[in-house]
């Protein structure tokens, strides 16, 4: 049985469905984007962006769907699995193309390092290492802040606008999430989480992808 109300998994399941559309949508603008004014580094940082993209809404929207208690749990552990993806794969196009650089390729290697790690120990020691998880999430989310002396010399102050309030959107979503007194609060969180991807989207395609 799901753990949330009728209405707020009808919520969960729209709202991911929408942004498995949208990140569908958002993956082909950039990846026209990047094949028309850039080179191989912009076509390959903007495709594995827009798959985590899509990895974690898929799994989100199918987990949220599943009615069998079995399938659910398996399934749960997948999404979870898929957060380390997106943040990693967020971090892609501003570690190779933005700082493009020995500080770039040391958060890339860090960012990918710890969501292979996190993805290992969702799927392989389940429920073992659920505050470990937890630090890792919030780690890699603001791992950002020791470069943000080369990300500013690099990127657009809107640019940096944009990429602070993805990062805020998620982090107020996922604060919001931890307080289960809120009605409706994984409902509120799966909406902070569609703005976040939103802006960072934005980021991406207008602030760090080459364009006409």
């Amino acid at each position: 049985m799901s753990a949330y109300s009728p209405v707020e998994e009808r919520i969960n399941i729209l709202s991911h469905a929408a942004g498995l559309l949208l990140s569908l949508a958002a993956t082909a603008l950039m990846m026209i984007r990047a094949a028309t004014y850039g080179n191989a580094w912009h076509i390959v940082s903007a495709g594995v962006f827009g798959l985590s993209l899509i990895a974690l809404y898929t799994a989100s929207t199918l987990y949220h769907s599943a009615k069998s208690p079995r399938l659910r749990a398996r399934l749960r552990i997948i999404d979870h699995a898929t957060i380390y993806v997106l943040i990693a794969g967020t971090y892609t196009p501003f570690t190779l193309i933005t700082l493009n650089g020995a500080v770039g390729w040391v958060i890339f290697a860090v960012t990918w390092g710890m969501a292979v790690t996190g993805i290992v120990l969702k799927l392989f020691f389940t429920g073992r290492f659920n505050l470990v998880s937890t630090l890792m999430y919030v780690f890699m989310g603001w791992i950002i802040l020791f470069a943000v002396k080369p990300l500013a010399a690099n990127l657009s102050a809107e640019g940096i606008y944009w990429v602070v309030a993805g990062g805020l959107s998620y982090t107020t979503g996922a604060t919001i999430y931890s307080f289960n007194k809120i009605p409706l609060n994984h409902a509120i969180f799966h909406l902070f989480v569609l703005l976040g991807s939103f802006c960072h989207v934005v980021a991406v395609y207008f602030h760090v992808l080459p364009g006409p």
